[in-house]
């Protein structure tokens, strides 16, 4: 499956500018960045590794959500084929990204794009949580990457594809086992930061149809303008590496992350002239 290059505008009365006439450099990855997309999340890994083996655990959950965000950064452009990569890449970039987050990369790229293709529509377990309060979508984490998963594994049509999910499922409970095992034999504190991270990684993500579905999607509207949210932040868009450019994204899907904020500016006339407002939650738009 090759990238979405925009989505679908089914109301005649929004209009937009193709990705042509915005710029075919949206789509550009460099090899460069190519690598230090793919290469960040193991850099914040060195990082949290470094931290445990000091012992400063108080810093230790800053170095996992930049994982959590650097991972999650990564598999999405993976996921949507921006980056370049070939088919069979794609998948060993699934395997390895999701394993470090104890969740699985081919589960949520089957949930992602069936999001991309019928949200606000039925059948889209990504999207759910948008339906949900507040409350609920917290409620919801425990259980919603198990569900994800089910979900893409109940659909899955071969078994090349069952086996890569499989093979997710088993990383986070292969990890806990390894690290109850080594605990014992005095490898400190080695297993322990190993125990450390799996636990909080599985924490973590029980914030993902929070912060990924229901707070971007919250109060959605029917048109493609309308079911999602942009927020024009400096601060909060560089701590989560522009995925806060959600509305973009879900017009050009093809676009890489990294070109999220200059997509933003380039298509931010067209937003203003349909009434579309981004969010700020610090910095506000001077008069």
């Amino acid at each position: 499956m090759g990238p979405q290059t925009a989505v679908e505008l089914n109301d005649a009365s929004v209009t937009l500018p193709t990705l042509a006439e915005l710029g075919p450099d949206l789509n550009h990855t460099s090899r460069t960045q190519q690598w230090v997309t793919l290469g960040r999340p193991f850099v914040a890994i060195g990082v949290y590794i470094a931290l445990a083996q000091l012992g400063w655990w108080p810093l230790a959950p800053i170095a996992v959500f930049f994982v959590f965000v650097t991972v999650v950064t990564a598999t999405h452009d993976v996921v949507h084929r921006s980056l370049g990569l070939s088919r069979r890449a794609t998948d060993w970039w699934l395997f390895i990204l999701g394993g470090l987050l104890g969740a699985s990369g081919h589960s949520y790229r089957a949930t992602h794009l069936r999001h991309h293709a019928v949200f606000p529509g039925p059948d889209d377990p990504e999207g759910h949580p948008a339906r949900m309060t507040f409350w609920q979508s917290v409620l919801q984490g425990p259980v919603f990457l198990a569900k994800l998963w089910v979900w893409s594994y109940r659909r899955a049509n071969d078994g090349g594809a069952k086996a890569w999910l499989l093979a997710e499922a088993s990383v986070a409970p292969l990890a806990l086992i390894i690290g109850f095992t080594l605990w014992p034999q005095s490898i400190w504190p080695s297993s322990f930061g190993l125990l450390a991270y799996v636990v909080m990684v599985i924490n973590g993500a029980w914030v993902f149809p929070l912060m990924t579905v229901h707070l971007p999607h919250r109060g959605y509207g029917e048109t493609p303008l309308t079911q999602t949210h942009t927020v024009r932040d400096p601060i909060i868009s560089r701590l989560f590496l522009e995925l806060t450019y959600h509305l973009e994204h879900h017009l050009f899907p093809s676009v890489p992350t990294h070109n999220l904020a200059e997509l933003a500016k380039r298509l931010e006339p067209a937003l203003e002239k349909h009434g579309v407002v981004p969010q700020r939650l610090f910095f506000r738009q001077r008069a």
